[in-house]
């Protein structure tokens, strides 16, 4: 089975902002799922605006990359499927009441963090080599 979901990069001092999801109780890339009848950029920014308090427009996304892993916290065999943006314009993010803390990774820094999203593994690795991280 697969989950359709979107994910916003924001990167600063070559690290790449993460939220910590209360409900799951780990670092992973803010965004979420696609409602039906929703495009990728209309989801993200709805979503954008729910976790990190932050209006962005559909063109201030730049598509990166699409990854698929193992959809974290989800019922076993749950495939995530993840289209990743880039935001042209400086935000600044205050994490809602269902993000706990928001902060800034290396591919590196999330390794050493008790929970892992595979999404988010897969993301900090694709970003560093391409040279977006250290």
């Amino acid at each position: 089975m697969q989950l359709y979901t979107v994910g916003l990069l924001v990167i600063k001092d070559k690290k790449l902002l993460l939220a910590f999801s209360n409900n799951k109780n780990c670092f992973y890339l803010p965004g979420g799922k696609i409602d039906r009848g929703e495009t990728p950029k209309q989801a993200l920014c709805r979503e954008i605006s729910e976790e990190l308090n932050v209006q962005i427009r559909e063109d201030e996304l730049q598509y990166y990359a699409h990854i698929t892993a193992p959809a974290y916290g989800e019922t076993a065999g749950m495939i995530m499927e993840q289209d990743c943006f880039f935001v042209s314009t400086p935000v600044a993010p205050h994490p809602s009441s269902e993000i706990g803390v928001l902060k800034y990774f290396t591919s590196s820094t999330y390794q050493v963090e008790v929970k892992q999203a595979p999404g988010a593994v897969m993301i900090l690795e694709q970003l560093r080599k391409d040279g977006y991280i250290d």
